[in-house]
């Protein structure tokens, strides 16, 4: 056997990483040559490069550990990577319009999201704290540079910081955790954390899960950890946000479930007290601080830490089905955000964006497409039947009634029904107030998305069958 046959086994699973990594480097290499010129290529080879890896992601099989077992590609994984390639992709079609015209448009941006998205695959696929750590934290790094990529805007460069520096917190926090788990149990792979916890937890292991849990909480926008999300949402260039909202969020929880399913399941009890309180408290704070937004990114924070409380419900379940509805919610809610995003991105009035609802007002009558996509995401977003919102919390919420967290579930229903009210005065907004003057042409790119969004949020009551069935098999990698 020859060298590179005996090396090509161990590279497989990480294939698309590498892939990413090298092309990521070109990208480089061809904007350092090409200067600001390259700004057109970069973006193009950017999504090029995204939609090769996705493919290359979709074409493996099987369920395989490389790197001495740091880095695992199953189902799960592969599911996941597909949704944050898919997010990733779609975020760099949003942005270029906006940044011509906001003349921020440098070779740079695209390069960061490329980044960011291996630190989130990393994320997905990793089977021991070290690996979970590095993704995590090159995820982070490229987080904050494009959050302050707008450098003469006050607000983008005031979230830049704040992301910054309550992230490298976060990340204190979750080393700190896996340091203990480390000092009583041994080791940091999470089979050989699973082998050393074969009875009652002791207390530097909570004390560990709680520090671990914390900086997963922040990394995913849940409370008590949530105070950075509506600054670093409103002050963040707007696909920024977008991408914020998606596949971060994604990568977020699949980190979370890869913890706790993956290194912890023989002490779900400890857990799971933790994630029912951070649930109920985000579901909680979504809903009601939501409610006095005017500011519509602000509001899209607040519904994205609503919507994290509601994949946790599954999570709680500690289950095979609720991992199911997990991975279903964050499925439905990527589109959700991305067609909610796509809508707010296509709306200008010469250089001028929109920032409040009420620039929202008569959107139907100068624009009845775009004004009955929002309503859709709104109404999505609210959990109202046949759209695909509503079969994301229904299965959430059943897991959560099979396992026994009847209260968990009535408290999702409950502050679903209160989030609606800000979800349905948006439409109100839309299709009852004084109409405004009309916004510009749609960007092509943002009507891609918005396009590919809007099919998949009111159609997917037809054919849920293969999405289900996907999200089935994920789950089911992880017991």
């Amino acid at each position: 056997m020859t060298p590179i046959q005996s090396v090509l086994p161990a590279i497989t699973p990480v294939l698309p990483e590498i892939v990413l990594s090298l092309g990521a480097l070109l990208l480089v290499l061809y904007g350092a040559w090409r200067g600001e010129r390259s700004s057109e290529g970069v973006n193009v080879g950017a999504l090029i490069l995204l939609i090769f890896t996705f493919f290359l992601v979709v074409s493996q099989t099987g369920q395989v550990t490389t790197l001495n077992g740091a880095f695992i590609a199953d189902p799960f994984a592969r599911l996941m990577k597909g949704l944050i390639l898919i997010g990733s992709a779609a975020t760099i079609l949003l942005s270029r319009d906006y940044f011509q015209r906001e003349r921020i448009d440098r070779f740079e941006y695209p390069i960061l999201i490329v980044l960011c998205t291996i630190g989130m695959m990393v994320m997905a696929s990793a089977n021991d704290l070290i690996a979970l750590y590095l993704g995590l934290e090159l995820q982070s790094l490229a987080a904050y540079v494009i959050a302050a990529f707008h450098r003469d805007d006050v607000k983008s460069t005031e979230a830049g910081l704040k992301y910054f520096v309550l992230g490298a917190l976060s990340s204190g926090m979750l080393l700190y955790g896996s340091s203990l788990v480390y000092g009583f149990t041994g080791t940091v792979s999470f089979p050989g954390i699973v082998t050393a916890l074969n009875g009652p937890a002791s207390f530097g292991i909570v004390l560990g899960i709680v520090f671990v849990a914390a900086g997963v909480a922040f990394k995913l926008a849940a409370v008590p950890f949530h105070m950075w999300t509506p600054d670093v949402y409103e002050g963040s260039p707007t696909p920024v946000t977008a991408f914020f909202g998606s596949a971060p969020k994604v990568a977020a929880m699949a980190m979370t479930v890869r913890v706790f399913i993956g290194a912890f399941p023989d002490v779900t009890a400890v857990w799971q007290q933790i994630i029912v309180f951070v649930s109920i408290a985000s579901m909680a704070l979504g809903s009601f601080a939501a409610i006095g937004q005017r500011n519509i990114k602000r509001l899209m924070a607040y519904s994205s830490i609503g919507n994290v409380g509601y994949a946790l419900i599954g999570l709680a379940a500690g289950s095979e089905e609720g991992i199911r509805g997990v991975v279903i919610y964050m499925i439905i809610y990527l589109a959700m955000t991305l067609g909610a995003f796509a809508v707010l991105l296509s709306l200008r009035r010469k250089d001028k964006m929109f920032e409040t609802i009420d620039d929202l007002s008569g959107l139907s009558r100068t624009h009845p497409w775009l004004a009955f996509c929002l309503a859709a995401m709104m109404f999505s977003l609210a959990g109202i039947p046949p759209l695909a919102g509503f079969f994301a919390k229904f299965y959430v919420f059943a897991a959560a009634i099979k396992a026994g967290l009847v209260t968990l579930a009535v408290v999702g229903v409950v502050t679903s029904v209160v989030g609606a009210f800000y979800y349905i005065r948006l439409v109100k907004v839309i299709y009852f107030d004084e109409a405004q003057a009309p916004y510009e042409r749609i960007p092509p790119g943002s009507a891609i998305v918005l396009g590919v969004s809007s099919a998949v949020v009111v159609l997917f009551f037809l054919v849920p069958a293969p999405l289900i069935a996907a999200a089935g098999d994920a789950a089911k990698a992880l017991f």
